[in-house]
């Protein structure tokens, strides 16, 4: 230590810049550690675009947007889901019978993965059934269970959503019939190539705005169920309450073992890739070292 101590302050240029270097060498190698996640929103819904029109009857053909206040509607627009965490004794075989009653119930499958199947498997298994059904389909998904670890349902209502999209489409169209009453009544280049511009970024709201209805719809009708499989309890996003399990615990710490070994090994890549800049820096300063105590000698 004490060698080292009087070694960097000796060279304590050479010193810095190794410092330098082994600072960018851990910033590189802890940023290609992150993972990027790409979140996906709902469809945004534009207003209508207002553009200087050259005519008083061209500037007054575009409506006010209507605002919607809250509905009071008896029939409300729901989106249900459901999570379940189940215990099971063969998680293959029952991502199979889940997958096929949602099928059999007119439902479908929107997505399945099953992870470490040698060692304590585990599934996540997403699917969609009719919503009028989602009571009869968590009882049947809760006797393929040994234990059932936790469950929930989740219930959104969109119905305020639903009707101010209803309000907009009413809007949009007879925004887009005036404009198609002053194309017939247009004579300019000009005038025809500006309200068919109008035309075309109307209609497009019209298509997004139909679409997101039409979304909500189906949704409705279709409640989302997540469930998670595995034959271990503590391998589900839910953790039981026993607090001291030893055999747990000792695979915990391998895991965490293995992974500290990774990332020395990791390290050590990345050491190894700057090899030419830092090796460089220290063959300067062995040269350096070595002219001066030939200067001495002489």
């Amino acid at each position: 230590m004490k060698k080292t101590w009087l070694w960097v302050k000796n060279n304590k240029l050479a010193a810095f810049l190794a410092i330098i270097l082994l600072i960018l060498v851990v910033k590189d190698f802890l940023g290609s550690q992150v993972v990027r996640q790409t979140n996906y929103g709902n469809v945004g819904l534009g207003k209508t675009s207002m553009v200087a029109l050259p005519k008083a009857e061209l500037r007054t053909a575009l409506l006010p947007e209507r605002e919607t206040v809250p509905s009071e509607s008896e029939e409300r627009l729901v989106i249900k889901t459901s999570s379940l965490s189940l215990v099971v004794g063969d998680v293959r075989q029952t991502s199979e019978e889940v997958i096929n009653y949602a099928q059999e119930i007119g439902g479908f499958m929107v997505s399945t993965s099953l992870d470490k199947p040698q060692e304590v498997p585990f599934a996540t298994v997403v699917v969609r059934v009719p919503a009028e059904k989602l009571s009869e389909t968590l009882d049947y998904f809760r006797s393929l269970a040994i234990k059932v670890s936790s469950e929930n349902i989740l219930g959104r209502d969109v119905t305020d959503q639903y009707e101010d999209i209803g309000a907009k489409l009413e809007t949009l169209n007879k925004t887009k019939a005036k404009f198609e009453e002053i194309l017939d009544k247009a004579e300019k280049v000009q005038d025809i190539l500006q309200v068919q511009r109008e035309l075309t970024s109307l209609q497009t709201q019209i298509d997004s705005l139909k679409g997101r209805r039409e979304y909500l719809e189906k949704t409705v009708k279709l409640a989302k169920v997540t469930i998670y499989l595995s034959t271990d309890e503590w391998a589900l996003p839910y953790q039981p309450q026993e607090a001291f399990r030893p055999k747990v615990i000792f695979k915990q710490a391998v895991r965490s073992l293995v992974k500290t070994v990774r990332g020395v090994a990791k390290l050590a890549i990345w050491l190894a890739v700057y090899l030419p800049i830092w090796g460089g820096i220290l063959l300067i300063i062995f040269v350096v070292k070595w002219l001066q105590k030939r200067k001495k000698r002489i």
